[in-house]
């Protein structure tokens, strides 16, 4: 296996712990896994191809569809609320 895949697979993990979190703690862990999965599909694209990095991209925006929306939101101009 490779080191990208690896790093995916415990990306993956720290989400899955990230989610398990009460929802005032997630917002640090979540911006940082948020920050990071950029550069993880680049890599993944880079050593696995094109098709595998869409699929990463899907499960990165099924994943944070939420945060994604919040932030199209402020980038528009909105001032969307913040769940509690």
């Amino acid at each position: 296996m490779s080191v990208t895949l690896i790093l995916a697979c415990l990306w993956v993990i720290a989400g899955a712990a990230v989610a398990c979190l009460p929802m005032r703690y997630q917002y640090v862990p979540g911006v940082l896994l948020l920050l990071v999965a950029p550069v993880l599909i680049i890599f993944i694209g880079r050593d696995l191809g094109v098709i595998p990095a869409a699929l990463a991209v899907l499960a990165l925006v099924s994943m944070f569809r939420r945060p994604l929306k919040y932030f199209a939101a402020r980038a528009m101009g909105r001032n969307p609320e913040v769940p509690k």
